[in-house]
């Protein structure tokens, strides 16, 4: 299921916009030296280890001052998805290639967010002999799979809201997880851009089924009203991005299946400019008929949902009134789940929907 997704820069998107949230929900002891108003973000480091033969780059750097001194330190904070062998080993070079750059402190952090293996996490790299230690270099761990998801429930912590989503969950709890999520990041009152990046975040990772749809429904019908209206404005703007997605992937289907209709079309007509013709027809009608499909597929995904929310708002109600809503055009739609949020009573629905033929 996550197989394409970009873990690296989620992660990374996600830390340096909320670094000083991070830093009091891990390690709050740091924010006792720490100048929260002196974080400036460095550039990524590149390094290739010859014994594995691959390029690595840094996620993210942090140059900050002690409170209350001149003197600066660096925070590296590394975002590993995948249980590596020597993975340790990495880390000691990073920080040997810091401390020669910038000649600072560094304090090492690294996220782990794999869901397998859940044995603890190796902190420490250590070079030493029968009669000597050489080496002993350690960093900070925060491995996600050995959380409990319960414990971050109450934190007022960005965070904690989204990597909840990536803790210790048992399928059965996928969908009640993903509705806390998104009731501790309602509470939390962000600006626009900051509550998307975390939506999306948690989204991406809790990318429930049909079955846990319906649950995730059942679940936010339990929260109190504000914050229902709040977590459906989150669902519905991730109904539109649905939309924006299934026409783009419908213009690449289309395309693909137009050059191909159009090879075929030249080879049929047997002359170079038939084939011309038939890759430019076939593009233009793939292009089309991708476009027309992808917004067939998520204006009907949009529908769905708003009938979902509706019942879940005001119970059961009448199929041909559902009727009416599959019958809907995009912006009628887009404009009742707005209004969606002012009904009290299937009364307040079917005036709504008459207004439209009045």
């Amino acid at each position: 299921m996550t197989n394409n997704i970009d873990h690296d820069r989620l992660f990374k998107e996600l830390i340096s916009t909320f670094f000083v949230e991070f830093i009091e929900l891990f390690f709050p002891q740091l924010m006792d030296y720490l100048d929260r108003e002196s974080i400036t973000f460095l550039d990524k480091e590149v390094f290739t280890d010859v014994t594995e033969g691959e390029r690595y780059e840094s996620d993210l750097v942090a140059q900050v001052k002690f409170r209350e001194k001149e003197s600066f330190f660096l925070i590296h904070v590394e975002a590993q998805q995948s249980s590596r062998k020597w993975f340790n080993r990495r880390m000691f070079s990073y920080f040997a290639r810091f401390h020669e750059k910038f000649v600072l402190p560094i304090y090492p952090i690294v996220i782990f967010s794999y869901s397998k293996p859940k044995r603890e996490a190796i902190s420490q790299y250590v070079v030493d002999f029968p009669d000597l230690k050489v080496l002993e270099f350690n960093y900070q761990v925060v491995q996600l799979n050995r959380l409990n998801w319960r414990d971050f429930l109450n934190q007022p912590n960005p965070v904690a809201s989204a990597l909840m989503a990536k803790m210790n969950i048992a399928e059965k709890e996928r969908a009640k997880v993903k509705a806390e999520c998104l009731r501790l990041l309602i509470t939390l009152r962000l600006n626009p851009a900051k509550m998307q990046l975390i939506s999306g975040f948690i989204d991406t990772y809790l990318n429930l089924n049909p079955v846990e749809e319906i649950q995730f429904q059942e679940e936010i019908s339990t929260f109190s009203q504000p914050v229902q209206e709040g977590v459906m404005q989150i669902t519905t703007s991730w109904m539109r991005q649905g939309i924006e997605l299934g026409i783009e992937q419908g213009i690449e289907q289309g395309i693909e299946q137009g050059i191909e209709q159009g090879i075929e079309r030249g080879i049929e007509q047997g002359i170079e400019r038939g084939i011309e013709q038939g890759i430019e027809q076939g593009i233009e009608q793939g292009i089309e008929q991708g476009i027309e499909r992808g917004i067939e597929q998520g204006i009907e995904r949009e529908k769905t949902l708003i009938i979902r929310q509706l019942k879940r708002k005001l119970g059961e109600i009448n199929p041909s009134l559902e009727t009416k809503i599959m019958q809907l055009s995009i912006d009628d739609v887009e404009a009742l789940g707005e209004a969606l949020f002012d009904f009290s009573k299937v009364e307040d629905l079917i005036n709504w929907l008459n207004t439209l033929t009045a």
